[in-house]
């Protein structure tokens, strides 16, 4: 089971979080969306996937925000979590990505494994970010 978790201003990481787990379930992948993500229905185990964009001055989309700080605040055992981090910016602003970025450390810092390196994604290079996403995770799926 891979827990895709978006955090989503205008929809862009809800998109790509649509798509990504259309491809895993291709492969025969169980996959659950969380675009409100709560602690309680997210086990600290198996693999998360956390899409992401950036928003204001580098902070996270409203909808995730409660999300990291419970991580920040009580982090589980995440001992037995592989992650990956998608993070949607625009390289226009100094917080390109932040929010990913982020997202990438922490879940390092609580103990969680890293499938892969933190994937951007500039709008300014690939305006339909679904596209981007599917470059990257015909790359790395077998990861997965």
């Amino acid at each position: 089971m891979i827990h895709i978790i978006t955090g989503s201003t205008l929809g862009s990481a809800e998109y790509v979080g649509d798509h990504l787990s259309d491809l895993l379930q291709e492969q025969g992948v169980d996959t659950t969306i969380h675009n409100q993500p709560d602690p309680d229905d997210i086990p600290a185990e198996g693999t998360w996937l956390i899409i992401t964009s950036t928003h204001g001055a580098g902070e996270y989309p409203d909808n995730i925000q409660p999300f990291i700080n419970f991580l920040q605040n009580t982090p589980p055992n995440t001992q037995n979590l592989k992650f990956a981090v998608v993070a949607i910016g625009d390289s226009s602003y100094d917080t390109f990505c932040a929010a990913g970025k982020h997202a990438y450390d922490l879940l390092e810092d609580i103990g969680a494994t890293p499938l892969t390196e933190l994937f951007t994604i500039d709008i300014q290079e690939h305006p339909v970010p679904e596209d981007a996403a599917e470059e990257w995770f015909n790359t790395i799926n077998s990861q997965f």
